[in-house]
């Protein structure tokens, strides 16, 4: 399925090839255990919402989600805005998302192959940290 982030009318297509590699990371359910001062447990629990959720979207391997230079240009203009929000459409949903920059950086690349003079079309292994509003 396509992955794209879309702010207004720029739509910008990520390779199908990222994961979502903190998925399995995120509980539904928040629970803080403590002591009173008489020596009992207080538990307390609550469902999460999906709001502060990370989406890190990474490459699996160094043979698979080359993207453009292009595409990582465009990355970092949207990051250097702050408070940015865009619509992710991963897996057939779409997400309003932004720039996790408490977990910088919030793009990460590597080229695939290094060219002194790079160019818009120089393949690249970008990772992406998101969070869902």
């Amino acid at each position: 399925m396509t992955i794209t982030l879309t702010d207004g009318g720029t739509t910008l297509a990520l390779s199908d090839d990222l994961r979502w590699a903190d998925e399995a990371e995120w509980a539904r359910v928040e629970q803080s255990v403590e002591r009173s001062i008489t020596g009992a447990l207080i538990v307390q629990v609550a469902d999460r919402t999906e709001a502060g959720r990370p989406i890190t979207l990474d490459p699996p391997d160094e043979q698979s989600a080359w993207m453009p230079r292009s595409t990582l240009t465009q990355l970092l203009a949207w990051a250097a805005v702050p408070g940015k929000q865009l619509t992710l459409s991963l897996r057939g949903s779409t997400r309003t998302v932004m720039f996790r920059h408490q977990d910088a950086p919030v793009i990460q690349q590597t080229p695939v192959f290094f060219f002194s003079d790079a160019a818009d079309t120089d393949q690249h292994l970008i990772t992406v940290k998101l969070m869902q509003l």
